[in-house]
Parts: C-alpha cells; sequence; structure tokens
C-alpha cells in the first residue's frame, strides 16, 4: 500500500481540466470542468530521453523523434519517424513504450500492452533497426514482459508464461533458461504479486555489466494461499484466483540464480537455510563480477547485504543493520566503480541519510548529516567524484536538488522553495529540472550539473494567466501543536469569500499511512475538485499526522505496532484546533481518504464520531488482518504476537460509535485492498444496526477506474454526498 494508490485522481486533475462561463463574466469549476474538458490542464515537457553522448536529448515532437542540444535547445537531427515502424505485416506499430539499445542503433518497442496487476504488464515486443529502417517481432511464442537488451545489445531477455528466455538478435535463436514456470505456482525472472506491490519492483532478472551472466529470482508460491474475485460481464462470471500472502500467512519460497551464458547452466546462490525471509533487491557490484543481494527477516528489522561470487554461489555479509522498529527497503544502494565502495541511505541516525560503506571491512562514513532527510540519491559522477540527491532539506514540505562529494562537502545546486526534481544526463554535465509550489504549477528547464539554469522548456504560463479569473484560492501552510504537544503541519484552502467572523463546513482530506506525506510545498494538480468545493463554501484542510515522513525517525515510527491509534487522535486533534480557531461548525466537519486514507476516515468516523459528522472512505482496509503480509507487519508485527494492535484500531470493532453520515466505496476486482474488507464493514454496520450509504464498482481496481465513466461518477457521487451533508 503506497500513497499513489491516488494516481488515478491526481491524472484526472492534472489532464482533464477545462473551463465555462457563469453569468457572461465568472467563471466557475463543476465536475465537467474537472474530469471532461481541458483548458486548465497542467503541461509537462513531454518524454524527454538523455543520449549517452552527454550533449543530445531526445523528445517526441508530431510523430518525429528529435535530437536537441542541451546547450542550446536547438535541434541536432532525429532519430526515427514513428510512423515508418512497421509491424511484419507493413501495419504501422501502436507504440505504448520503447527503449534503446546500449550503443542507441537498436529500439526495443512494446505494443498491445496488458496490464497484469498495478504495476506489471505483458506486450508483443518488436526490434527496430534504427539505421536499416527495419522491424523484427522479438518472439512468436506469445506476449512478453520485461524485455531488456543486454550490456552490448546483442540479446534481449525476458519472461514469458514465468520462464525466463534470452533471444539472440544476430542469429535468431531462443533459449529457454528455465522450463518449469506455472501460474499460481512458480515463477522466474518477475516477481509475485505482493513482492510487486510491496517492495516495488517486477523485473526479476540482471544482466552482469559484461553480459556474460545473467542473476534471476525464482518464486515458489505453491504454499501461498488464492484468493480468487468475481469477474462480471458474463452470463456465468468468470472466477480470477492469485497468490495473496496476507499478515501471518506464508509467504513465497525466494531463490537467486545465475545463469552463464557460455556455459549454459545455473547456479543457486546460498541465501541461508531459513525460507521465511525477502530477499527484496539484488545489483551487481560494478564491474567486479560479484553480485549484492539485500536479506531481509521476516519481521523486517534485521537488514543484511551479503557479496556473492557467482561462480561459486557463496557470499559473505558486507553490511548489517538493526532497528527496534522496522527497516524499510531502500533503491539508495550505488556502487562506486570497481565495486569495492557503495552508497546506502539509513535512518540509524534518527534522519534517512547517506552512508558510504567498503566492502573490505573498512569503517563506514555518513556523507550527510542533520535534522533533515534524504529523500532520494539520484546518482554518482565517477569523474568529479560527486553524490547528486533529492533532499527535504529547507523544510519536510520542501525538496532541494544536492550534491555531496566523499569527504562530506554539500552543496544544494536546486534550492527555490517548493518541490525541485531532476533527471540527469547519463554524464552528469545536464539535468532536466522540474520546480513548483503549492500555488504554482510547474516549470521544467534545462540546467548544467552545478544547478545553473540554461533555459525553460515549460512555464505553464497559459495555466498561470488563466488561474485569477478560475478564482482558484491559494493553498495555505499552517502548524498547530496537539494537546499532546505535537506539531503538525497542515494546509487549508478556504472559500474566496472567507469571513473569519463566520464558522464553515470543512472537509478533511488525509492519508496519513507510514512514510507518506499530504502536506508538501507543490502543485500537485493543482487541488481542483477541492478547489471546487472551496467555491461552493467549503473550508478543505489535509493534515499529515504522526507516522508520516520526513520529520526523522521518532515521528515515523512511533505508530508502530498500532496502527490507526495515534494517526486518528492526530485527525481528532485537527478537527479541535478548527472548531478553537472558529473555523469549524461544530456538527459539519467531514473527512474523506483513499486505501489508507479510507481506513483513517472510517477510524474517524467511529472512532473520532464526536467530532467527525460526515465520511467519505475509498476502498478503505477495515482490518490489518485482511491485508497482505509484508506491509502489514512491517509496521504491526505478526498477528499472532501483537493480536491487540490488530483489533484495537480496526474500524469493524468501533462501529457501534458511528453517528455521522457514512459512504463507503469499493472496487470489485480491487486486487490490493480486497472488496472483502468493505463488504466485513457492512456486515459489522449492519449487525450494529447504524445506517450507511455503500457504492461498489464491478471489475475495478484500488484505482477505480475500469470500465466507462467511472471516475466522472465516482466524483458526482462524493460531490453530491458532500453538498447534502456539510452544506444542507
Amino acid at each position: 500500500m503506497r500513497k499513489n494508490s491516488l494516481f488515478v485522481l491526481w491524472t484526472a486533475l492534472l489532464f482533464g481540466l477545462a473551463s465555462h462561463l457563469v453569468n457572461g463574466q465568472t467563471k466557475e469549476l463543476s465536475l465537467d470542468v474537472i474530469f471532461k474538458n481541458r483548458e486548465l490542464r497542467t503541461k509537462g515537457p513531454g518524454v524527454i530521453i538523455p543520449l549517452r553522448d552527454g550533449i543530445h536529448y531526445l523528445k517526441n515532437d508530431r510523430d518525429t523523434l528529435w535530437k536537441y542540444d542541451y546547450s542550446t535547445g536547438k535541434k541536432d537531427g532525429y532519430l526515427c519517424v514513428f510512423s515508418d515502424i512497421k509491424d511484419d505485416e507493413g501495419k504501422n506499430l501502436d507504440i505504448d513504450e520503447f527503449t534503446l539499445s546500449p550503443d542507441e542503433t537498436l529500439m526495443l518497442i512494446a505494443t498491445e500492452t496488458e496490464a497484469i496487476y498495478r504495476h506489471s504488464s505483458k506486450s508483443e515486443y518488436y526490434i527496430y533497426d534504427l539505421s536499416k529502417n527495419q522491424t523484427q517481432r522479438l518472439s512468436v511464442g506469445g506476449k512478453q514482459r520485461l524485455a531488456e537488451f543486454s550490456p552490448d545489445g546483442r540479446k534481449v531477455a525476458f519472461v514469458r508464461e514465468n520462464n525466463l528466455y534470452i533471444k539472440d538478435l544476430s542469429s535468431g535463436s531462443e533459449t529457454a533458461i528455465t522450463t518449469d514456470g506455472k501460474l499460481n505456482s512458480i515463477i522466474y525472472g518477475t516477481t509475485d504479486w505482493v513482492y510487486e506491490e510491496e517492495f516495488s519492483f517486477t523485473r526479476g532478472f540482471f544482466w552482469s555489466p559484461d553480459g556474460s551472466r545473467i542473476a534471476y529470482y525464482r518464486f515458489d508460491e505453491s504454499r501461498v494461499k488464492e484468493f480468487n474475485m468475481p469477474m462480471y460481464g458474463t452470463l456465468y462470471p468468470e472466477e480470477y484466483r492469485y497468490k495473496y500472502p496476507k499478515a501471518g500467512e506464508d509467504n513465497s519460497i525466494v531463490d537467486i540464480f545465475v545463469y552463464d551464458l557460455k556455459e549454459g547452466k545455473s547456479i543457486k546462490l546460498n541465501t541461508g537455510s531459513e525460507n521465511d525471509q525477502y530477499l527484496p533487491r539484488m545489483m551487481w557490484a560494478d564491474k567486479s563480477g560479484m553480485l549484492a543481494v539485500q536479506r531481509l527477516n521476516r519481521l523486517q528489522n534485521h537488514l543484511e547485504i551479503i557479496l556473492f561470487d557467482p561462480a561459486t554461489g557463496n557470499g559473505r555479509v558486507v553490511y548489517e543493520e538493526k532497528n527496534k522498529w522496522y527497516i524499510e527497503i531502500t533503491d539508495d544502494m550505488t556502487f562506486l566503480p570497481g565495486g569495492k565502495e557503495f552508497l546506502i541511505t539509513s535512518q540509524k541516525s534518527g534522519y534517512n541519510h547517506i552512508y558510504l560503506i567498503n566492502t573490505e571491512g573498512k569503517p563506514e562514513k555518513q556523507l550527510t548529516n542533520g535534522n533533515w532527510e534524504v529523500e532520494q540519491i539520484l546518482g554518482y559522477n565517477p569523474l568529479r567524484k560527486l553524490i547528486y540527491f533529492k533532499a527535504a532539506y529547507s523544510s519536510p514540505l520542501n525538496r532541494e536538488i544536492c550534491s555531496v562529494d566523499l569527504k562530506g562537502r554539500m552543496k544544494v545546486i536546486a534550492g527555490i522553495p517548493g518541490t525541485n526534481t531532476a533527471q540527469f544526463d547519463p554524464t552528469y554535465k545536464w539535468f532536466l529540472k522540474s520546480w513548483s509550489d503549492a500555488n504554482t504549477p510547474p516549470v521544467y528547464s534545462i540546467c548544467d550539473a552545478n544547478g545553473k539554469e540554461i533555459r525553460i522548456i515549460e512555464d505553464n504560463a497559459a495555466l498561470k494567466a488563466k488561474m485569477p479569473e478560475w478564482g482558484l484560492q491559494i493553498r495555505e501552510f499552517f502548524t498547530f501543536k496537539t494537546g499532546q504537544g505535537v506539531d503538525l503541519n497542515g494546509w487549508m484552502i478556504k472559500p474566496s469569500n472567507f469571513d473569519p467572523t463566520k464558522r464553515y463546513p470543512v472537509l478533511v482530506y488525509l492519508y496519513g499511512g507510514p512514510g507518506s506525506q499530504t502536506v508538501t510545498n507543490s502543485w500537485g494538480g493543482g487541488q481542483l475538485w477541492y478547489q471546487m468545493l472551496a467555491q461552493k463554501g467549503i473550508v478543505v484542510v489535509s493534515v499529515d499526522n504522526r507516522g508520516t515522513g520526513f520529520r526523522g525517525e521518532e515521528f515515523r515510527k512511533m505508530t508502530y505496532g498500532q496502527l490507526g491509534k495515534y494517526e486518528t487522535e492526530d485527525q481528532i486533534e485537527l478537527a479541535k484546533y478548527l472548531i478553537n480557531q472558529g473555523i469549524a461548525e461544530p456538527g459539519r466537519i467531514g473527512i474523506f481518504g483513499w486505501s489508507y486514507g479510507g481506513y483513517m476516515s472510517s477510524l474517524c468516523m467511529t472512532k473520532g464520531s464526536e467530532y467527525y459528522n460526515v465520511g467519505i472512505a475509498v476502498a478503505p482496509v477495515t482490518n490489518w488482518r485482511y491485508y497482505d503480509n509484508i506491509y502489514t507487519e512491517r509496521y504491526m508485527g505478526l498477528p499472532k504476537d501483537n493480536p491487540n494492535g490488530y483489533d484495537d484500531n480496526s474500524p469493524i470493532n468501533h462501529v457501534s460509535k458511528l453517528n455521522g453520515k457514512y459512504l463507503l466505496i469499493h472496487g470489485t476486482a480491487d486486487d490490493n485492498v480486497h472488496f472483502q474488507n468493505s463488504v466485513e464493514m457492512v456486515t459489522a454496520l449492519v449487525n450494529a444496526n447504524k445506517q450507511f450509504q455503500t457504492m461498489y464498482y464491478p471489475n475495478s481496481n484500488h484505482g477505480i477506474y475500469t470500465g466507462r465513466n467511472t471516475t466522472y461518477h465516482l466524483y458526482t457521487l462524493m460531490t453530491q454526498f458532500l453538498m447534502d451533508n456539510l452544506l444542507k
């Protein structure tokens, strides 16, 4: 479960906006404006693909993939015309995505893509020779997954039907590295559902830097219990079954193998005799020939990094970390040239910082320090020996782009207050920067490695010019102290005619899950649905409760073992604050959340029913016993060890306290937070003789966008519910 479960909402707000006139003069937001038209859409720079020469990048412009000069911004030839790319029958390919070979002479194209889960898919792949203008199908044995060039560009590895293959592009031969892959049983080269969702990766194979070997995962999920979902639309609904390990239940047995292309055989790595563990990351240690694997125990509070010799399958521990709460996996592990040192981020100082680790036993070195947090390592420039990273340096609300050398000397290179992001080219001479703040749409620019802005390529000036005529209100930040003495950050959107002497209906939007944030100094699509509600006279507020991110480890992890307890207390404190400040009208305080936010809105409507009177819960967890084990056990431990923690803050066990108007919404094909959660909530509400409203969306997943008109229908429903119960 991650905050990007709200991806659909933000996509709609970013790309589905427009306007209409009211009384000939005043423009007013509506659902049609937000979700069906495009006048107020936020523009991006398009897909920018850095080339390896450090001079050019690629950008699609009217069906042509042009080369642009970083320094001048001028076109410098083109790579290809998309309409020239045909399939093996001479028809134009509908290109879903593409990657270039390492020497940038071939293009690997995915088409006819089908989604599997939220982050996985399968496609028909084609190889396009840029110099010859020729296309060939990658494989004829069915759709493939995760196709990737070898380092020399002469081969492509891919997954099909849970087996791993290598295609030799010169000879056309196809080699099956594995053959016993089977649906809902054995998986090679990719991940099972829970690794995909909670460890955030699907590619389960990795070429060695010299292309002589390929390391890959094997998942044996035969002992994992199946979950089934009916899929409607036919006379007899079909049943979809997949492996989903709930809290406390068995996981897949995970192994790692290394295949030697020359010898044509695989070696299994000795990752230990314990099967009840996680192997959530592996990567080649630069060109050393060694493979680094992260090993994590079931409780996720003991991390080891093991360096393996792929020729023997044996390894040694080169890094170890323990935590009294939990350790979250990071993608910030980066090997320096030679493979004897690597970078990693850790919260072991109390804040997330960068460490330099030596694999030969020399003392580790902390490169960044202070009461602020590194969010992400963006890359390492070996020539300048500089690490580039993104950080919440000046405030938990802001993001800066920084550099630090191997002696710990740090510099902010992009630090305009707000949210700065960066995409570096392979040589680290240039980066594409985006900047926005809570009330300014994104500005995209090309910068040099020192942060000097070379030119702006998109500033959304047209959108900025339209904002005043729409009466969009500023998103104001505030901080308040709770009764427990905790300072919490929030934002607020007020109606345009806000009168400080009057009280208003309030809608609180929240997520609130571990490490998340809703309160950031970033554009966020302009928050147009909330702006529309403000135009109708509702004050909209969001506050990051305890357990959320970028305020240090103590603040983030203090909810361990009792998710929902402190978060609910903080949201109740928010309601009290809004009443005491004369902003909120008691009896007309609403709350809305999705996923973890739906869990929280349900708790606030039950445990916090004295203050919250109107609530919307979309796709909520209603008891952590129903959710997957990796996420849940990370923050709650095992159910058998912490039964009270699981049950004390389950909304199902507090339905008798519900007194307000409650709307429960779920998709019936939610593979992440199962529809079961809402079914059990309904059962408990009925047993307690509590009236409520509910809506289910057939065959919709966690994002609730499956089918024609679904998103528009959903927001129509929620808007009318709020109008009926907050404004009347």
